[in-house]
């Protein structure tokens, strides 16, 4: 396996040929010549050490291509947000020496295995760029942006402000986080209805916590009932469930990032299904937020928006 930067040429006549399902077709949208895309997918082989495409009977990518098409497209996408951010620039302000870090927000775990990979996508991408990675809490589902405080946000729901504008990147079903003990536990393999929760004890949240993420945690105010515990953070609400003084609600995968004894994650069946975004300022012209956009859409695309 190479260790150097992999070239944007190589992957840009690869992903041509995966696209097309032919070299000639491939060589053609790219204004390059058969022989030409056909040296640019062996080059690519011989540094990666794998066959990434079948020859015959028909040109489709082996294992290994599949797994680079994704690459491939989120690289290539940072790319292209990047040139077209620089397109305009006028000349470069001048050196301080210091690059600006890229500050991510994340809310609980974010959009499950994406934030992460999005992240260390980022990392290859950028590598001269420093991150700076903080947690935000139920408060700061669009605060953060709006104060200049992170650049990039993992959040759900998608923000209500028209200074921040959001893409989806992945949709889970719904859950309820109840105590061991509870009567709805039993129903963690069939699920439950809105109608099962909504007299449920959930935490409380601050006075400004934002409109869409109470909406979002009481499924539209189904939840009458309020628990005597307040609570900002996945952490907290979960040690209130234990507690047995409080429910909480969430996405599918907050299971798999917060499997604490005494907790129970039951499916709320009929519940419409909740995205998690990635959240920006809506008049940022910063090109490192773009690429980190562009990359994380790219991913979402390609990994599939849907967790099940």
């Amino acid at each position: 396996m190479a260790s150097s930067p992999l070239d944007l040429r190589l992957l840009s006549s690869f992903l041509a040929v995966v696209e097309e399902g032919h070299f000639g077709r491939a060589a053609a949208r790219l204004f390059l010549s058969p022989p030409a895309v056909t040296a640019h997918v062996r080059r690519l082989e011989t540094e990666l050490g794998t066959l990434l495409l079948y020859r015959s009977p028909a040109v489709t990518p082996t294992p290994a291509g599949e797994r680079l098409a994704g690459h491939a497209r989120a690289l290539l996408a940072a790319s292209a947000a990047a040139l077209d951010d620089m397109a305009d620039m006028a000349e470069p302000a001048h050196d301080t020496g210091r690059t600006r870090p890229l500050r991510i927000g994340i809310m609980g775990h974010g959009s499950a295995e994406l934030t992460p990979a999005s992240i260390n996508a980022y990392r290859r991408a950028r590598p001269e760029v420093p991150l700076e990675i903080s947690q935000l809490d139920f408060t700061e589902h669009s605060s953060a942006l709006v104060e200049d405080r992170v650049d990039v946000a993992f959040v759900r729901p998608t923000p209500d402000d028209e200074r921040v504008t959001a893409d989806a990147l992945t949709t889970e079903q719904r859950i309820v986080a109840v105590p061991a003990h509870s009567a709805l536990a039993d129903a963690h393999a069939t699920g439950v209805t809105v109608a099962d929760v909504a007299e449920l004890p959930f935490v409380r949240v601050p006075g400004h916590t934002p409109r869409p993420f109470t909406d979002y945690l009481y499924f539209d105010e189904a939840g009458s009932r309020r628990g005597p515990d307040f609570a900002v953070t996945p952490q907290e609400v979960l040690t209130s469930v234990i507690m047995g003084r409080a429910a909480g609600s969430g996405l599918k995968s907050f299971a798999r990032y917060y499997a604490w004894p005494g907790a129970v994650f039951v499916p709320v069946v009929d519940a419409p299904w909740e995205s998690s975004y990635l959240a920006v300022r809506a008049d940022d012209d910063n090109p490192e937020v773009r690429i980190f956009r562009a990359l994380a859409v790219a991913l979402a695309r390609e990994l599939g928006p849907t967790i099940r």
